[in-house]
């Protein structure tokens, strides 16, 4: 009876995710591509550790250096801000130095291609270092789903590079027969791990049209409070908070001011990040309609919650109970 190499089957458990999500609305298209050159990654080392097909032994090297990049530009799109491909495409250079050392430099591709997913993953994690408001283009709404999301798929690329020590290990205490062992079960593992990640809904983000980079001040501002006083006016005045694609991004924008030196502001002022303090302003507004009359759920999606999930546990920590008892003492 054949048996399917763990490699080809996580391959084919990516080709059906790449499938499905093609059919899907409002699909990333850098997403897409990471899912593919996770597949066919799987599909080489499998070609080249299980079925003796050598040639790809210098291409497993070139097709693993595209999945770092791919990673870090659909975190970029999708969290921080909109692709310049005139400056991001130097992207390209990592995946063609590689190429370079397959044919002239072998001997520095382990530490090269270790290098890129470490390094890739490392500057994902320093971008977040900041929290969930590092995160400007992402849904207030959607809390700290998408940054655990996007910290987890950084860590999953640099313990990728993780196999490396345990190959050099293998080869120096041991025989290096546990080479192909290694590399295709924990490379499979991370591929793996990269394509359903990227699959969650939880890291879509929001498209703004220009979110400005200002540089940040590097001393502490005294006009805090008066930040906040902006922020709350403008909420207030135009209701910004009924939208569920509301982001720290849009709201930087409005108010002309960096998105790290408003985040800083609220959090100084309020002691809550930006999500939390949107969420307050929903919840009051969901609550006025409970009262009114209108439906829990009705109420909750008028308000500018996409999920009930969120909802309830915001509920629960503002007003200290469930929506339906909240009903109950103010009817």
């Amino acid at each position: 009876m054949p048996v399917l190499p763990i490699p080809l089957v996580v391959a084919l458990i990516l080709g059906f995710l790449f499938v499905r999500a093609l059919f899907v609305r409002d699909k990333s298209w850098l997403f897409l591509a990471l899912i593919v050159s996770c597949a066919i990654q799987s599909v080489v080392i499998s070609l080249n550790q299980h079925y003796g097909f050598t040639v790809f032994h210098f291409v497993q090297p070139v097709t693993a250096s595209l999945v770092p990049p791919l990673a870090y530009l659909a975190f970029k799109s999708s969290a921080l801000k909109q692709l310049s491909w005139s400056t991001d495409l130097v992207h390209l250079l990592g995946p063609a130095f590689i190429a370079f050392c397959v044919w002239l430099a072998p001997v520095a591709l382990d530490v090269a291609v270790s290098a890129m997913f470490i390094g890739y993953g490392g500057y994902m994690i320093w971008r977040m270092w900041n929290g969930r408001d590092s995160l400007l283009l992402t849904k207030l709404d959607a809390d700290q789903t998408p940054l655990i999301i996007w910290r987890a798929i950084a860590v999953a690329l640099m313990l990728s590079a993780f196999s490396d020590i345990l190959i050099i290990a293998d080869q120096i205490f041991g025989s290096g027969t546990l080479r192909p062992w290694i590399v295709s079960v924990f490379s499979s593992l991370t591929l793996l791990v990269l394509g359903l990640l990227s699959l969650s809904k939880g890291i879509e983000g929001v498209s703004d049209s220009h979110v400005p980079d200002v540089k940040e001040p590097t001393e502490i501002r005294a006009e805090d409070v008066a930040i906040a006083n902006r922020l709350q006016d403008l909420i207030m005045r135009e209701k910004l908070f009924l939208d569920p694609d509301l982001t720290i991004g849009r709201l930087s924008r409005r108010l002309g001011i960096p998105s790290k030196q408003l985040s800083a502001a609220i959090n100084k002022s309020t002691g809550e990040n930006i999500s939390r303090y949107i969420n307050r302003f929903r919840i009051d507004y969901a609550c006025s309609q409970m009262v009114d009359g209108k439906p829990v759920t009705t109420a909750m999606y008028d308000s500018g919650f996409n999920t009930k999930s969120n909802f309830n546990r915001e509920f629960l920590r503002i007003k200290g109970c469930a929506p339906r008892d909240y009903i109950s003492l103010n009817s």
